[in-house]
């Protein structure tokens, strides 16, 4: 089985109860909105929400007549985090083979899925051990319970580890017009070396966040940008990202109907090359190297 996730993520984090704590209708709402809007692949971890919202999405999926091949369901694990569901003394990660195929399976349960299009460890562990972690890949794949595996937050180096025992598909990194790190050492040209699809989650980065000398030269640029082609500061900020060649996936997590509808914007439209550089230079506040 092959799957192809759309162009634009949509990001679940803040639906459930680190959010907005959205009831079943408004989720389903949500979900409608993005299929509508063609993002149907959908981001989670079984740590959001506490270990809640995967079962909150599950639910209102159920209650939905959506055929579950035409939607992709990404989701992570390997984190031990502490809340009221959990009894753990610390936060740390935990790579065993039976912590991970136990956590597959209670997202099946929650997500009401026979199958998880890509499941994502979801940070590296200074512990973890390779050749376990792949045997639970291997096991994992061979029930049909997984279809892709991939990686989040993982260096070159880190994913060869990986890579030495089993296929990485994907890698989930920060990436935005604030956090241009993977752009410049060599973490998004590994991964095109390599056929690796990266995904990047806080894709708007920092501009609505802080007000620092960086934030500032951003948001003067794209009041300009804004104008000249009539389109909303998200929507350039998305636009950066998907003119980078590694054909990164943005990982959108609104909780906003309306901001989901105007994604659409998006399609087709590319931005100037010089105005894509022009981001880069004021994000770093000089000329490019």
């Amino acid at each position: 089985m092959s799957i192809q996730t759309s162009s634009i993520i949509a990001g679940t984090m803040n639906w459930g109860v680190w959010g907005k704590s959205f009831n079943q209708a408004e989720i389903q709402q949500l979900i409608a909105t993005c299929l509508e809007e063609k993002i149907c692949s959908f981001d989670h971890a079984d740590i959001y929400g506490g270990y809640t919202t995967e079962a909150d999405f599950g639910k209102a999926w159920a209650a939905m007549n959506v055929d579950r091949e035409s939607v992709q369901f990404i989701t992570k694990c390997g984190i031990k985090y502490v809340c009221d569901k959990k009894e753990y003394g610390i936060k740390h990660y935990d790579y065993s083979k039976k912590y991970i195929i136990s956590n597959v399976e209670d997202s099946l349960k929650n997500l009401k899925t026979e199958y998880i299009d890509v499941l994502l460890l979801h940070r590296p562990s200074p512990l973890m051990q390779t050749e376990v972690i792949a045997d639970a890949i291997t096991e994992l794949k061979i029930s049909g319970k997984i279809v892709h595996f991939g990686l989040s937050n993982f260096t070159p180096a880190q994913t060869d580890l990986i890579r030495k025992f089993t296929a990485v598909t994907y890698n989930q990194i920060q990436f935005s017009a604030t956090h241009l790190q993977p752009m410049v050492n060599g973490e998004l040209d590994y991964m095109q070396l390599h056929g690796i699809k990266p995904m990047a989650w806080n894709p708007l980065g920092s501009i609505y966040k802080e007000e620092v000398p960086q934030t500032i030269r951003l948001k003067e640029l794209l009041k300009k940008l804004t104008l000249k082609y009539n389109l909303p500061e998200d929507i350039l900020l998305l636009a950066w990202i998907l003119k980078h060649p590694a054909q990164i996936k943005p990982v959108v997590g609104t909780t906003s109907v309306e901001r989901i509808k105007t994604l659409q914007k998006l399609e087709n439209f590319e931005l100037d090359l010089e105005d894509w550089f022009a981001i880069w230079t004021e994000s770093i506040g000089t000329k490019i190297p």
